[in-house]
């Protein structure tokens, strides 16, 4: 069955936004606003920035930066998995071979 999507509003830099979701993304939505909301204070507060529309760029990129990383970073990790798990295939089939 479908949810439906219902009105929730987010607070980001004192100005309201009414975003459509389903309830069992509105706990995701929330956090995403607040997380999105601190990092504009913070590029806000540096004081070299004043423009809103600057200011959500420097997020987006600041966060696109930050996604990147943990891409790059989860793909060596699936790597490394990768390796070691037939790493691992190989030994126990050595093993099984001495049998």
């Amino acid at each position: 069955m479908n949810a439906v999507s219902e009105p929730v509003t987010v607070r980001i830099l004192e100005r309201e936004y009414r975003v459509m979701c389903t309830p069992d993304q509105r706990r995701d939505l929330m956090e995403s606003a607040l997380y999105l909301d601190q990092q504009m204070r913070q590029v806000r507060d540096t004081g070299r920035i004043s423009s809103m529309d600057k200011i959500a760029v420097m997020c987006a990129l600041n966060m696109a930066e930050e996604v990147l990383k943990l891409r790059q970073q989860l793909a060596e990790r699936e790597q490394k998995v990768d390796r070691r798990i037939r790493d691992l295939a190989g030994r126990l089939d050595r093993a099984l071979a001495g049998d």
